[in-house]
């Protein structure tokens, strides 16, 4: 009968390996964020945080914006990578209790030629711009732009950065 009340229970909390996410973990003046299994994979392997909070300030690393394997290098495709982009820059945000309307900084980085985007460094700008709209609302944060010749990844286009006003809230 033990046996079978163990039995139950271990299958009621679910796998073993099983992780809630986010994980916070402590650090000094803060604290650093994981808000998933794959930035707990990128900080236990190549050493870098998806956020990390120091007194009322979250830094955001750098999400990266890139064209996928079948995916076009017109406008249109673009916009659908920025906003998957966006995507997961709001999926940190909201794990470290943040929001959009936090955000005092955006760094952005741009390839602005090469084989990933067909168009102009205008006509990449004026797309991306159109998606941060989506995003990001009236009154904006401070924005600076700086175009590159490659990013880490092979078909980035964009990284973004954040730096966002966040208090600590308490659970």
């Amino acid at each position: 009968m033990r046996a079978l009340i163990l039995a139950v229970l271990l299958l009621a909390a679910g796998p073993a390996a099983a992780q809630d996410y986010p994980i916070r973990l402590p650090s000094p003046g803060g604290e650093v964020i994981l808000p998933s299994a794959a930035a707990k994979k990128a900080h236990d392997e190549w050493r870098y945080a998806a956020a990390r909070r120091a007194g009322d300030t979250l830094y955001v690393s750098g999400v990266v914006v890139f064209r996928a394997p079948g995916e076009g290098n017109d406008a249109a495709a673009f916009k659908a990578q920025a906003r998957r982009g966006f995507e997961q820059l709001k999926a940190i945000l909201t794990a470290s209790g943040a929001t959009f309307a936090d955000v005092a900084m955006i760094n952005s980085f741009h390839v602005w030629e090469g084989p990933n985007f067909a168009g102009t460094k205008d006509q990449q700008f004026a797309a991306f711009e159109e998606v941060v709209g989506e995003y990001l609302k009236a009154p904006y944060p401070a924005w600076t732009a700086v175009g590159t010749t490659g990013l880490l990844g092979e078909t980035g286009l964009v990284e973004v950065q954040l730096i966002v006003h966040s208090p600590a809230r308490k659970p």
